[in-house]
């Protein structure tokens, strides 16, 4: 593959992976983008190289500038990551339902973190609009905006899209992907439409978030309950996401996401966090419906070790009312 040129162009042209049991399960050929191989250990490292090199391009980074997100973990290590190779400091704001390995990593990558008490967006303490006041409350410095920077979504559209395509030969039929700040999919969905309209994308929304329900219905309402995974959901339609040509969308339950994960481990050795369960869980089902002799792809989106206190945790997880054994009827 030649020799990069350090941590940014290290960014990017992941492998794609067969995921055994999901494909001989249904006849498909289900297909994971090993998004956890990036030099980050997520698919948010292409989103923070982008917005950082977008703010570069148009002057509004300079040396000494601060780098301010408010980020669920993955964008800001990412970010961090980022930072130091181009010799910006960094502030995270960071709501306290995440994990503390997170908290643990950003900080010996350096970053500034801060924990902030988890509210909903609507309020003015959420974690999103403390990091925005907070950088506008210095002489230099850059919020970078991940939800509404649509840097974000162009990451996809100009690497993740393309490579998908390439490495399948064209032959894609389903692109289903879980939904954060919207700008994996919204990317993706822009590229793979432009080859070929009849591709199938597929919206994966976690419990207590509004975006199967804008799918679905029109309207960005709120499901009931809540949900253990991170990063994944939200109550609005961010820039990101406005205007993603999607089709249609399944809402994956939080067991299901889990029971998932443990098997990829326990069959396959894959040790993977929570919205990757939801990417497969929600691959399989898309593969059911559409029926043998299909290629779906998903994201693999990050590695399990940032939730060993959660997900890796069996007494955190019954209190959760969560059992991480695979149901008997377990396909």
């Amino acid at each position: 593959m030649g020799v990069r040129n350090g941590f940014v162009e290290t960014i990017g042209n992941t492998p794609l992976i067969r995921l055994q049991a999901a494909s001989e399960a249904t006849g498909c050929e289900i297909l994971g983008k090993a998004e956890f191989m990036n030099p980050g250990g997520s698919v948010k490292d292409r989103a923070a190289w982008w917005m950082i090199r977008e703010a570069e391009r148009v002057g509004a980074i300079r040396p000494g500038t601060t780098i301010v997100e408010g980020t669920a973990g993955n964008t800001g290590i990412g970010l961090a990551h980022v930072c130091n190779a181009r010799g910006y400091p960094i502030v995270i704001y960071m709501p306290d339902n995440q994990s503390r390995e997170k908290v643990d990593i950003l900080e010996t990558l350096g970053a500034e973190v801060r924990v902030v008490p988890t509210v909903p967006y609507t309020n003015d303490m959420n974690y999103q609009k403390q990091a925005e006041r907070y950088a506008e409350s210095l002489d230099s410095a850059v919020w970078v905006n991940q939800f509404d920077n649509t840097a974000n979504r162009l990451a996809h559209y100009e690497s993740t899209g393309p490579e998908i395509w390439e490495q399948t030969e064209g032959r894609v039929d389903a692109f289903v992907c879980a939904v954060g700040t919207g700008g994996t999919i919204a990317g993706v969905s822009k590229y793979l439409k432009r080859k070929r309209g009849e591709i199938q994308l597929v919206l994966l929304d976690c419990i207590g978030s509004a975006l199967y329900n804008f799918i679905t219905t029109g309207n960005p309402t709120m499901s009931d309950g809540t949900s253990i995974t991170e990063g994944i959901g939200n109550s609005r339609i961010t820039d990101n996401l406005a205007g993603a040509e999607i089709d249609w969308a399944l809402q994956i339950s939080d067991q299901d996401a889990v029971s998932m994960v443990y098997r990829l481990l326990r069959e396959e050795g894959w040790f993977f966090g929570s919205s990757t369960g939801i990417n497969v869980s929600g691959a399989i089902e898309v593969a059911r419906r559409l029926g043998p002799g299909h290629t779906v792809v998903t994201v693999l989106c990050d590695g399990g070790g940032k939730y060993r206190s959660s997900l890796f945790n069996r007494a955190w997880l019954a209190e959760k009312g969560i059992s991480p054994d695979l149901p008997e009827d377990a396909v």
